[in-house]
């Protein structure tokens, strides 16, 4: 099965768009998950525990394990390893680097964490996206238009008509001919202009669309701009506003009424455009 396979079968059996961010920060966990990386594995489990049912991804960042070297690194394995072989994992990394690098970066991410896709950083050019296109299985979301609001200035140089990012989906797009099935493109929320026309210009390719929640992105926009012209919903990314809706010993429970809110919120969207 490959990742664009399952990830419609979870959005089709769960009847949702949402992925979960899994962000564990040792400073925000409520203390009724524990401490150290007993602590930081049972609160990501409880939460998808608790919401596996609601989703169609999740995304564990790289950094929040990586912070806490090979401790962190077992921890993230642990956490990976507890999320249902059902629902994508999509390993949140932004890898940009060539060649030989390349490689074994999309070994940690395939072989050794079992991860059915990872975000990429085009910067190096294409180069940094073709040493993952060797598992056929498994995608790689490219970073194309982030959903931080300060400082990407990179992405929309040399001048809104004719920015960076645009560009970027459009080597993506043809990256795709030779390896369908195998790339999406990162567009955040954030930036809902720039989605729709990333949408228009890229029918055919899935979006993980950061930024929804605390960032304040625009949610009906990557509801009503996200699917892909054969109907592989977003993958609409929700990170802190669901791992800490409470600081209680309930934010298991909380999180999933916090994924269940949004999940009415989505559906509603989709009624008001017909959808």
């Amino acid at each position: 099965m490959t990742f664009l396979d399952k990830l419609r079968a979870a959005q089709e059996t769960n009847r949702s768009w949402i992925c979960i961010g899994l962000d564990p920060d040792l400073l925000e966990m409520p203390s009724a998950a524990g401490s150290g990386e007993d602590g930081v594995v049972r609160f990501c489990t409880a939460i998808v525990e608790a919401t596996a049912d609601l989703v169609c991804a999740y995304k564990p960042n790289l950094a929040f394990f990586l912070a806490r070297g090979s401790s962190g690194i077992a921890s993230l394995s642990a956490v990976v390893n507890n999320i249902p072989s059902s629902v994508p994992v999509i390993l949140d990394a932004k890898f940009g680097d060539m060649g030989h690098t390349g490689e074994h970066y999309a070994a940690f991410a395939f072989e050794y964490l079992g991860a059915d896709a990872v975000t990429v950083s085009p910067y190096v050019g294409t180069e940094a996206i073709r040493p993952f296109m060797n598992y056929t299985d498994r995608l790689a979301f490219v970073l194309t238009r982030s959903s931080n609001t300060l400082g990407n200035e990179f992405q929309v140089w040399p001048s809104a008509d004719s920015p960076v990012y645009r560009e970027v989906a459009e080597q993506v797009r043809i990256l795709a001919e030779e390896y369908p099935g195998q790339l999406g493109l990162v567009a955040g929320a954030t930036q809902p202009d720039e989605l729709r026309l990333l949408r228009q210009h890229v029918p055919d390719l899935p979006f993980l669309v950061p930024g929804i929640g605390k960032q304040g992105g625009d949610l009906d926009v990557a509801v009503c701009a996200g699917m892909t012209s054969d109907g592989i919903g977003p993958a609409i990314n929700a990170g802190r506003s669901v791992l800490y809706a409470s600081q209680g010993s309930d934010y298991a429970s909380a999180a999933r009424e916090r994924v269940r809110a949004l999940l009415g919120e989505i559906e509603a969207i989709k009624q008001r455009n017909g959808s």
